[in-house]
C-alpha cells in the first residue's frame, strides 16, 4: 500500500512509520518539518528493515506552499492507499494569554494541514482507501478538559467535524474516513502540557495500534471518532 503520514518525525507518528514500515508491500511517504529526524527515521527502517520502501518530504505546515507539496505528492506517487493526517501543534496556555498568532497556528496545523492535504490526496484515491485523522479526547463534545488547552481542544474538536463531514462526502467514492481521539500518551508534546504526569501508554505502544488501525479499520468504521484512551490527565 502507498501510505503518506504526517508528523512522522517523533512521538506517535515516528513509531507508526516504524511500524508500517516492517510490512512488506507498503511504500511510506513520511512527512515532517525536520529533516535531520526525518533522516533519522529513515536510517532506522533502513537499517532494521533493508527491503523496506520509505522516503521522506520536509514541509512545514506553518509557512510553506501546498501548492508546491502537491506537485512533490504527484511526483511520489500514482495513487494514495492511506492518509494519516498525524501532524499536531500544542499550545498549553491559559486562555488570555493565548495570541493571535498562536490560535492561527493551532488551527493551520491541527485542522487546515489535514484539510489541504486530504484535498490533494482524494483525487489519487480509489475505492477502499483510508484517511485516518489524529484528533484528541479534549476535541470529543463531552469529555473532560483542562485549563490550558482551550485553542488545542478547538482545534481538534474541529478536526473530528471534519472527519464526519468528508466521510459523508467521500461515501460514494468508497473513501473511508474515521478519526482517532487519543487520550494520554507519553510524548514530547504531552509532557509539555502535563509535565507531572505519568501517561499510561508509550508512544511506540499507540504507534503499534495506530498502524493497524491505519490498513484495518476501514473495514469496520467511517466518519466515526473513537476514543482511545484509558484513561484522561
Amino acid at each position: 500500500m502507498n501510505i503518506i503520514i504526517t508528523g512522522a518525525s517523533s512521538g506517535i507518528g515516528f513509531q507508526t512509520a516504524l511500524k508500517l514500515a516492517d510490512k512488506k508491500g507498503n511504500a511510506l511517504l513520511a512527512i515532517a518539518r525536520s529533516e535531520e529526524k526525518l533522516i533519522e527515521l529513515k536510517n532506522k527502517v533502513e537499517a532494521d528493515h533493508p527491503s523496506s520502501n520509505l522516503d521522506y518530504l520536509v514541509f512545514d505546515f506553518l509557512s510553506d506552499d501546498f501548492d508546491k507539496l502537491e506537485k512533490k505528492i504527484n511526483n511520489h506517487f500514482a495513487s494514495v492507499d492511506i492518509l494519516i493526517n498525524n501532524a499536531g501543534y500544542l499550545v498549553a496556555k491559559p486562555f488570555l494569554e493565548i495570541t493571535p498568532e498562536e490560535f492561527d497556528q493551532s488551527f493551520a496545523v491541527n485542522i487546515k494541514a489535514a484539510f489541504r492535504l486530504a484535498q490533494i490526496t482524494v483525487p489519487l484515491m480509489k475505492k477502499g482507501a483510508h484517511i485516518v485523522n489524529i484528533s484528541s479526547m479534549g476535541g470529543v463534545q463531552g469529555s473532560v478538559k483542562f485549563p490550558g488547552m482551550s485553542v488545542y481542544s478547538a482545534s481538534k474538536g474541529a478536526l473530528s467535524i471534519l472527519t464526519e463531514s468528508l466521510a459523508a462526502e467521500l461515501t460514494e467514492k468508497g473513501i473511508n474516513v474515521n478519526a482517532l481521539a487519543f487520550g494520554a500518551v507519553d510524548t514530547k508534546m504531552l509532557r509539555s502540557a502535563f509535565p507531572d504526569y505519568k501517561a499510561p501508554l508509550t508512544a511506540e505502544e499507540m504507534g503499534d495500534y495506530l498502524a493497524e488501525f491505519a490498513c484495518s479499520g476501514a473495514k469496520y468504521y467511517n466518519g466515526k471518532v473513537l476514543p482511545v484512551s484509558v484513561s484522561t490527565p
